[in-house]
């Protein structure tokens, strides 16, 4: 369906952990933490584990916009299975928003049609 359609993660952007400085890499490692750490530490250990399992050098960092104080920026954290997105463009870069979705268990995924689509109904 289109609106399955407009939340697919498709394409990684940016530079990848593998073309990174080690220094960079341990810098990208700390951010994903920071994410990671905010869930619960059950779904946090899950969450790590995976990202160990898919290989941390396939992640992929973007960034846009100012690098100044009260400039508008953005940037995503990307592996093969999660996107994380920060965006910080308001009032003067002075509101942060941000998002971590899984493409294989996203809540914005049409559960119950996928359940119609491939279940027996009763």
């Amino acid at each position: 369906s289109a609106e399955l359609e407009a939340v697919r993660l498709n394409g990684a952007k940016g530079i990848a952990a593998a073309q990174m400085s080690a220094s960079q890499r341990q810098i990208l490692q700390a951010l994903i933490g920071d994410y990671i750490h905010r869930m619960p530490d059950e779904l946090a250990e899950i969450e790590m584990n995976k990202l160990k399992e898919q290989g941390m050098e396939q992640i992929h960092f973007a960034w846009a916009g100012g690098l100044e104080r009260g400039e508008g920026h953005y940037y995503r954290l990307q592996g093969a299975r999660f996107l994380v997105e920060y965006d910080n463009t308001q009032n003067d870069a002075n509101h942060i928003h941000s998002v971590w979705r899984d493409a294989q268990s996203d809540f914005g995924a049409d559960l119950i049609a996928q359940h119609y689509q491939t279940s027996h109904h009763h």
